[in-house]
């Protein structure tokens, strides 16, 4: 069994539903602790919802950074009796490794360590300085995790200059899609305010929805934007439309629609927010008198174009697999928006995806072994431009 493969199986052992940590970080860190790293652990959020989040670096302080970042957090199992066997006892069938989190992600979490003690043996004084984001706020509200983490780098003035984060973005075969970016996402709560009444009285009431009816017909067929090179268009989705006593004969009172932006750097959060107010006063509805809009940015959108991580890392999958990655932004969002803030140049490798967050969760064995590779190729391609200034 190899090193990275154990590791991997340990991680899984540990029953880390979000915001527990279940010791996955302090396993981590000690490891890290041997190899040079300081450790740091910062903890946040109420005493029922307590984060807790690892910051190790090693190095001057003063030459190039690449960070590792990942969350040790899973989502619940959904019903026991329906998994083939424990989600937290590591299970090997047909080469494939089971439990919840083999994917997202504790298999990138022990690739990047052991890519890290492999690569540290014989460079022990590399140029550059390495270090490791983690958190176990990821797949909850994400309020207390990689993001107070990087509200705290940005205050000390901590350089860094390359980040990979281990999200499941492969496909097929480890390496075969890495995310260069992310939309952003933002939603939106809109409250159309009639009056409520006997619905064989209309002329008495106002109902909100036919008020509100051209407007969402509007807001439906409006083409954001056209997107770009990397980008989808923007899209915009209704959620959720809340309305009614829920008894035939009453006119409602309000309706609720919930919806959400999932945008390109094509489109900005204020650009669209004006747009959609420009559209429910054209349709007829007057502000704060017919309607109340509340947004919430979930994150802005970034992207990494092809540049010294992206070439690195591209070069490194090439050489350990053969693959000619593809380049893309889809799906939804991730701690990359948050880090990307503070680093810039971001993006996300892990192993295939197609199997989180899903019953009987698994990753393929033969996936393993050439991710911690290629996290090794692409610190010795770092290193080596980091030294040549190129």
């Amino acid at each position: 069994m190899t090193a990275t493969l154990r590791l991997t199986e340990e991680l899984i052992a540990r029953a880390s539903v979000t915001p527990l940590d279940a010791g996955c970080q302090a396993q981590l860190a000690s490891r890290l602790s041997a190899l040079g790293f300081a450790c740091e652990t910062l903890e946040s959020g109420p005493a029922d919802f307590r984060v807790t989040n690892l910051w190790a670096r090693r190095g001057r302080g003063d030459q190039p950074t690449l960070v590792f970042a990942g969350h040790t957090d899973v989502v619940p199992t959904g019903p026991l009796e329906a998994w083939a066997s424990d989600p937290f006892v590591p299970s090997h069938r047909d080469g494939k490794l089971y439990g919840r989190g083999a994917s997202d992600m504790k298999a990138s979490l022990a690739a990047m360590v052991v890519a890290c003690e492999e690569f540290i043996a014989s460079n022990p004084a590399p140029g550059i300085d390495i270090a490791f984001l983690l958190t176990s706020d990821e797949e909850g509200p994400a309020n207390d995790g990689t993001v107070i983490v990087c509200r705290e780098l940005q205050r000390r003035g901590e350089r860094l200059d390359w980040c990979i984060v281990g999200e499941p973005t492969s496909v097929e075969r480890t390496g075969d899609m890495i995310k260069n970016g992310r939309r952003g996402t933002m939603s939106g709560k809109l409250t159309v305010k009639g009056i409520q009444g006997h619905i064989a009285y209309p002329q008495l009431a106002r109902n909100p929805i036919h008020m509100v009816a051209p407007a969402l017909a509007e807001l439906v067929a409006t083409v954001w934007d056209a997107g770009n090179a990397f980008f989808p268009p923007t899209s915009w989705q209704i959620s959720n439309i809340h309305g009614g006593t829920g008894a035939s004969n009453v006119i409602p009172g309000t309706v609720v629609i919930d919806f959400n932006f999932r945008f390109s750097t094509a489109s900005t959060p204020e650009g669209l927010q004006q747009r959609v107010a420009d559209i429910l006063q054209r349709q007829g509805l007057r502000a704060c008198t017919d309607f109340d809009l509340d947004w919430t940015v979930g994150g802005l959108p970034f992207l990494t174009e092809p540049g010294p991580l992206v070439d690195a890392v591209r070069a490194a999958i090439r050489a350990e697999t053969g693959i000619d990655t593809q380049l893309s932004t889809t799906g939804g969002t991730s701690d990359g928006r948050f880090i990307a803030q503070v680093c810039p140049q971001v993006i996300e490798l892990g192993p295939p995806n197609a199997t989180i967050h899903k019953i009987d969760e698994h990753v393929a064995v033969a996936d393993i072994e050439p991710l911690k590779n290629i996290y090794r190729r692409t610190l010795d391609q770092l290193a080596r431009q980091a030294g040549t200034g190129c």
